[in-house]
Order: C-alpha cells, then sequence, then structure tokens
C-alpha cells in the first residue's frame, strides 16, 4: 500500500509542478496577445514602443520592445516558440527560470540599444533566440544528462532558426536575434552552478569534503589499510617460515654429520 501511495505522491507532485511550470508561459502569451488585439483595435504604431539604438526616448523599448509585434504573422511565428522555451525553461530549471528569463529579456533589450541599427526593433524573437541558446549552452556548461538531452532536442526543433542571426536580412532584426543568442549564453555560463536537485544527484560535487560535508566512497576507507597490514602479517609469516625452514635443514645437517 505505500508503493502505491508513494506512486500517487510522485504523480500528484508531478502535475503540481506542471501547472506551476505552464502559468508563465501562458500568462506572456495571453499578454503578448491582448497588447496586438488593444494595438489593432487602437492602430497605434508598434514602432513608436520599439527599441530605437542609442536615443534617449527609445531606450523604453527594452521593456515595451518584445511587447509589440508588426503583424499576426510576425506575432505568430513567435508565440510557439516562445511558449514552449518558456515552459521548458520553467519545468526543467525551476530554481533558475525566472531570474534567466528576465536576464534574457532585459540583457537582449539594453544590448540592441546599444549595438544595433538605428531603427525600431519590435517583437519578442530577441528573447525566442536567447531562450534557445539559454537551453542549449546549459547542456555544454552543466552536462548533466538531463540539460544534454534538453539541448538536443532544442537543436533538432528549432536549428532553423539560427539562419536568423545572419546580417543583412531585409524586414528582420538579426541583431535582436544575435544579441539575444548572446544573452543567453551568457545566462547559462552565470548560473551553470545552480544545479537542480536531480542534475546534483548526476553530478556528486567533489568538493563537498572541504566544506565539511561527509564525502562518499566507493569501497570502506579503512580498506587499503587493512591490505597493507595484512600484507605486512603476511610478509612476517613467510619470514617466519623461512626461518624455521633453515633451522630444521641447519639441525638435520648437524645431526648427520657428528
Amino acid at each position: 500500500m505505500s508503493l502505491i501511495d508513494s506512486e500517487n505522491d510522485s504523480l500528484e507532485l508531478t502535475r503540481k509542478h506542471f501547472a506551476e511550470s505552464i502559468r508563465f508561459p501562458l500568462a506572456a502569451i495571453l499578454f503578448l496577445w491582448i497588447i496586438y488585439i488593444w494595438q489593432e483595435l487602437d492602430g497605434f504604431d508598434p514602432g513608436l514602443y520599439g527599441i530605437m539604438s542609442r536615443r534617449l526616448w527609445g531606450i523604453r523599448g527594452v521593456v515595451t520592445g518584445p511587447l509589440v509585434h508588426g503583424s499576426w504573422g510576425h506575432l505568430i511565428s513567435n508565440t510557439v516558440p516562445l511558449f514552449v522555451l518558456t515552459f521548458i525553461t520553467f519545468y526543467f530549471y525551476r530554481k533558475i527560470a525566472a531570474q534567466a528569463f528576465w536576464l534574457i529579456y532585459f540583457l537582449t533589450g539594453i544590448a540592441v540599444w546599444l549595438f544595433a541599427r538605428p531603427v525600431s526593433h519590435i517583437g519578442a524573437s530577441g528573447v525566442v533566440y536567447g531562450l534557445v541558446a539559454f537551453i542549449f549552452w546549459n547542456g555544454i556548461f552543466r552536462r548533466s544528462m538531463r540539460s544534454i538531452i534538453l539541448a538536443v532536442l532544442v537543436m533538432l526543433l528549432y536549428s532553423g532558426m539560427f539562419m536568423g542571426v545572419l546580417p543583412h536580412q531585409e524586414g528582420v532584426s538579426w541583431e535582436s536575434h544575435l544579441l539575444g543568442s548572446l544573452a543567453g549564453i551568457f545566462v547559462a555560463y552565470l548560473f551553470k552552478s545552480e544545479l537542480e536537485d536531480e542534475e546534483a544527484q548526476e553530478n556528486p560535487d567533489p568538493f563537498a569534503e572541504d566544506r565539511g560535508q561527509e564525502k562518499q566512497y566507493f569501497l570502506p576507507r579503512g580498506t587499503f589499510d587493512k591490505t597493507r597490514a595484512q600484507r605486512a602479517w603476511e610478509a612476517a609469516e613467510e619470514e617466519r617460515l623461512r626461518r624455521g625452514k633453515d633451522d630444521f635443514w641447519s639441525g638435520f645437517w648437524f645431526r648427520n654429520n657428528t
């Protein structure tokens, strides 16, 4: 009965974690769609809220730029990958998910404002590229089995997106894509030591003993000490037997020559 209860508890925890992880991605997508519907109804120019590079008024786009889109197609093309990648981040990297997401969001925007062409950059694609890079490079920096599998999965699903970082694409903010990817790599490196519980079990801390924690050993600590003691005893026993044989033959020779 306890085994069944344990399985039920585990399933319930998984459902709870799934519900918690999907909440933010759903809210983010819903927010983007509400803003675009408002944009369509009001008729305002989304470019006014984009990231205008190196213009003081354009720095507000660091916050608002990813929230506005130029068309339904632009919005839809960002909706699915943003939802999937945000969910993966919150489900598998729950300790750092919120911090990682917002760091990618703002670092991408700031980098675009500093280095991109002096045009208005809009859309969430920079954040999408940042999340792709974050998940992929986690597999390289962390080297846990789970992070590697996620990196391979993201590479298979979104490998075609890497063409988006190439320059001189008409109507495409390739700077947002490139700088978002660099932001994702930086954030993955920044949090590479913040392992999830499952990853920590895969990769035991090699410095645990230095911090006063008990280190696990494959063999008991006294194994090799016992072996040395045993070898010393065996050597002494061999020496005793050898001396016994020498005494026997010495006595035999003496008896036969007297």
